[in-house]
């Protein structure tokens, strides 16, 4: 009797540690509307796979990260991607990279990636960088100036940011744990929105006055 107790006991504990192991794949782009016929479909929870017996080097290849980004525009910053965009290899590995230029005083402003955490490793250049905690850890910001050859992670999900400090040009280089991170510009996102968010409701929760918010909205939309 113990012997039957002891091995529905250890079923169930095995049931149980499948269950709370699985879980949904993390969804590789904004959206994803299901549909009934897949000819009507456009892609799927990443990118649709070659056969591999016809996969060669250049899907795993990607040339010109040693190449200065365009860095004259308001921000003062210019990224180049490494991600399944440019490297079909890396669809389902979940990693991606980029290159990232900064200009004296340029600036990557606040921004979340909904699907990565990141790491920087700064070539060039003095940064200062961090982010935000979440409302539950009182929204704590966690910052710090980082020189050549530093490194500073971003968790997932999380606002932050980088700026360069120095009256130079800088470079860095980002990893990335998602083959197609995403990200999301808070300004451009809440400002720049398409069709505008009502700015009646933007003035009570950035507590500003509604002209205020239709002058952001203006320059945001408009690009001015």
């Amino acid at each position: 009797m113990k012997a039957i107790q002891f091995l529905i006991g250890f079923a169930l504990l095995a049931l149980a540690s499948s269950l709370a192991s699985a879980s949904d794949p993390s969804p590789l782009q904004d959206i994803c509307v299901a549909i009934e016929d897949p000819k009507d479909g456009v892609f799927v929870n990443g990118k649709f796979c070659k056969d591999p017996k016809l996969a060669r080097a250049d899907d795993f290849f990607f040339s010109g990260l040693d190449k200065p980004g365009n860095t004259a525009n308001r921000l003062g910053v210019d990224e180049t991607d490494a991600n399944v965009e440019q490297i079909p290899g890396l669809n389902t590995l979940g990693i991606s990279a980029f290159r990232i230029d900064y200009a004296p005083y340029g600036q990557r402003p606040p921004h979340i990636h909904p699907r990565a955490s990141e790491i920087l490793l700064v070539l060039e250049g003095t940064l200062h960088v961090g982010f935000v905690t979440s409302d539950q850890l009182n929204n704590k910001l966690i910052a710090k100036v980082l020189n050549k050859g530093d490194a500073f992670v971003f968790p997932k999900g999380l606002i932050h940011f980088q700026f360069n400090v120095g009256k130079t040009n800088a470079v860095a280089y980002s990893a990335l744990n998602s083959q197609f991170p995403g990200e999301i510009t808070i300004a451009d996102a809440v400002f720049g929105a398409n069709p505008p968010i009502n700015p009646d409701f933007l003035a009570k929760a950035f507590q500003l006055d509604p002209k205020t918010v239709k002058d952001l909205q203006h320059k945001f939309i408009n690009g001015d």
